[in-house]
Formats: structure tokens, C-alpha cells, sequence
């Protein structure tokens, strides 16, 4: 807004009384639009951006890992919790972290879950580590199976009976190639317009059902759901990278870029309740590893 100066009988001394007020103005503008983390903390609440139907990460009734991690935060913050919900499928942080019509504030600030080099976000530093995953049934086709030395030796004629559940466009698909599993694979989207569908089903309906006889997923789906069936009982192996094959990635939290203070904010929060988060994560399943590749035991 532009401030008109007042006459006055001084002239120009009356013209440059109004400037300082004039500076002020615009700089509290510019204040603003450079740093729009600094509007988080005005109302103590934590705006976390979830997906509605997703364990182990997140659902509407709160029962997810993330939703758990997020009541941590909120709890050491002081702050009141809520969420603004979106099916995480294309488009969802330009839908949750970066949306905003005019004249109203975003409507969440923080992402829980992130691979750590994401480019849609301002990703933190990792809070965890996990890998993909082999989990069957301990009495189907693979029993007496406890690792994948176990698996390469199998007889061919048996190995070419296995039905191996995999989404489509994940490293599983090119560690079954690797192993000589590839005809083996049975692909499952990772994308599912449905908005009641979530991606551990391949496990508690598919896999239970006998549709498939194994499944290799994202560690925390598949060690929630190995956790969560109780008839038929799984085992799951953790797997580890083989080269060139990457099957581990850090997970971080996701902020706007230019939010540096409130970044920072989450940062010591992780740091300051790493262990907490831990204990939350092991709860749920979730393989951990290492920095270093090694899993935690």
C-alpha cells in the first residue's frame, strides 16, 4: 500500500516526516514474502499433510507411524495437531505443502515421510532408514527360507513355481532380474486411482489369500503387515543394495523452500526425540538400518 504524504506548511520537511513510515511499511512487506516460516508458530498449531488412507504411514483415524511421530512433535512444540488429508498419489505435495489460494495461508506446513533427496520439498535431515523387504508365508513354498542364500539355492523347477508380488517401477522388479526371478514377478501398480485402496494389500488380502507367494515392498509396509496377519504367519527378510540394485533410501521430513527457521525448527526436534521416534518406528514394524547399510537388530 502506498502512503500519500500530508500537506504541509513545511513543504518538503512534511514530505520527507512521512518516508520513515513509508520504509517501514515495505520492509515488513518484504519480511513477510522472504520469510513466511516465521508466520507458523502465530496460531501453535502443526499442520501436517497426510494421506487419508495409507498405513503404516498415516490414515484419517491417526494410526499411523506418521501420525504418531507428528503427535511427538506437536506434544514437544506445545502446539495443537491437525491435518489437511490428500491421496498421496501425482500431484500431492503440489496439493497440500504448495497450495495456497489467495489471500489464505497453507493449508499444512510439514510432509513426515520423504525420500531425502526429493525435489518437491526442502527435505530435513534423515530421521530413519529402511529397506525393501521378502515376506512370505512360513508355511508355503518357501519355508525353510530364512535368508536369500536360501532362496538362490532353491531347486530351478521350484523356484520357477514361485509367484512374486512386486509394484511396478520399484527396485524389486530389477533384484528379481538379478536373481533370475524376473518371469517369477506378478506386477502390481503403484499408482491406484482407487481412494480406498492402499499399497498393503499385496499383503494382508493377496498374499494371505494365496493369490501370490511371496511379496517383495517398501521395508515399513512390509514389516507392519507381517506384523498385523496373524493367520497364515509371514517371515520377512530384510534385503540388502547389491550393486548396482539400491533397495535402502533415507527418509527425512518435507518443508517449503525459503523456510529455513521453521526447517531448522524440525531438525532439532528429530534430534533432540530420535530415540522416541525409533521406539515408534520399531513398534510398527519398520526395518531400521544403519548409516551405513547394516540392519539394526
Amino acid at each position: 500500500m502506498t502512503v500519500r504524504p500530508r500537506s504541509s506548511p513545511a513543504g518538503s520537511a512534511g514530505l520527507r516526516r512521512t518516508r520513515p513510515r513509508r520504509v517501514l511499511s515495505w520492509l515488513g512487506i518484504i519480511i513477510l514474502a522472504v520469510l513466511p516460516g516465521c508466520l507458523l508458530a502465530q496460531d501453535d498449531v502443526l499442520r501436517v499433510c497426510q494421506d487419508p488412507n495409507n498405513l503404516p504411514f498415516s490414515n484419517l483415524k491417526g494410526e499411523g507411524f506418521e501420525n504418531k511421530i507428528a503427535e511427538l512433535l506437536a506434544t514437544k512444540l506445545g502446539w495443537k495437531l491437525e491435518y489437511f488429508s490428500f491421496p498421496q498419489r501425482m500431484g500431492f505435495i503440489r496439493n497440500t505443502l504448495r497450495f495456497k489460494l489467495p489471500g489464505e495461508q497453507y493449508p499444512c506446513d510439514l510432509v513426515i515421510g520423504v525420500p531425502a533427496s526429493y525435489d518437491q520439498v526442502s527435505p530435513t535431515h534423515p530421521y530413519y532408514r529402511s529397506t525393501y523387504a521378502l515376506v512370505y508365508p512360513e508355511g508355503g513354498k518357501l519355508a525353510g527360507v530364512n535368508g536369500i542364500q536360501d532362496l538362490d539355492a532353491l531347486p530351478a523347477d521350484k523356484l520357477r513355481t514361485l509367484r512374486i508380488g512386486v509394484f511396478d517401477r520399484s527396485p524389486a522388479s530389477e533384484w528379481l532380474l538379478k536373481h533370475g526371478l524376473l518371469d517369477q514377478a506378478v506386477p502390481y501398480r503403484m499408482l491406484n486411482a482407487d481412494p480406498d485402496y492402499y499399497p498393503g494389500e499385496i499383503i494382508e488380502k493377496d498374499l494371505t489369500a494365496g493369490k501370490i507367494d511371496a511379496a517383495i515392498v517398501w521395508g515399513p509396509i512390509a514389516g507392519y503387515f507381517a506384523k498385523r496377519v496373524s493367520q497364515p504367519r509371514l517371515a520377512l527378510i530384510p534385503l540388502q543394495s547389491e550393486p548396482p540394485i539400491r533397495l535402502d533410501y533415507d527418509i527425512a521430513m518435507g518443508v517449503r523452500f525459503g523456510e529455513r527457521e521453521w526447517k531448522a525448527t524440525v531438525e532439532r526436534l528429530i534430534a533432540e526425540n530420535q530415540s522416541a521416534i525409533e521406539q515408534i518406528l520399531r513398534s510398527y514394524g519398520v526395518p531400521l538400518l544403519d548409516a551405513d547399510g547394516t540392519i539394526k537388530q
